[in-house]
Order: structure tokens, then C-alpha cells, then sequence
């Protein structure tokens, strides 16, 4: 299955696993950008939980950059390879 989604979500991981440069990873990057990308899309649901029906349509920017940030750190703590959540993290 997880095989499957890395070929699903190659065009977002590919960027992150390239290159043949030495990367510094640590396995609790990989539980803190978990961590994050559950907050982060936690933080988003909530926030259109709270967006009153007849709001603005701009008030849903935030929603969709907190989702969208939270998403993308979940896919890559998920199935990303080390290289991908050592450049996640600056890769120092």
C-alpha cells in the first residue's frame, strides 16, 4: 500500500528525495513533522469548524494554507524517506 501511494504522490516527494549530497536525518524529525502536520490540519479544521455560513469567502484562505501545509507534513513524515524529512528540516 505504501508503495502504491509513493507512486501516487511521486511529483511532491520527488523534489525532496533528489540529490546525492550527505543529509544530517534524525528519527525525531521524522515524529515532530508528524506532529505538526496533525496541528497544523487540526488548526485549519477548526478553523472552518468556527467560520460563520454567510462569512466572507476570504476567511477561508487560512483554512486552506493551514490544510494544505499540514497535508503536505504528513505526507512526507508518512511515506517520505529520510533524505525528504532531513530537507524538510534544512538538512544541517
Amino acid at each position: 500500500m505504501k508503495n502504491a501511494l509513493r507512486k501516487i504522490f511521486a511529483p511532491l516527494l520527488n523534489g525532496l528525495e533528489s540529490g546525492t549530497e550527505p543529509y544530517h536525518y534524525k528519527p525525531l524529525s521524522r515524529k515532530i513533522l508528524l506532529f505538526f502536520g496533525v496541528i497544523f490540519v487540526g488548526l485549519g479544521a477548526l478553523a472552518a469548524w468556527l467560520i460563520p455560513a454567510d462569512a466572507d469567502p476570504g476567511y477561508y484562505f487560512p483554512v486552506v494554507v493551514f490544510i494544505l501545509a499540514g497535508s503536505y507534513g504528513l505526507l512526507v513524515g508518512l511515506l517520505g524517506e529520510d533524505r525528504a524529512v532531513a530537507k524538510i528540516w534544512g538538512n544541517k
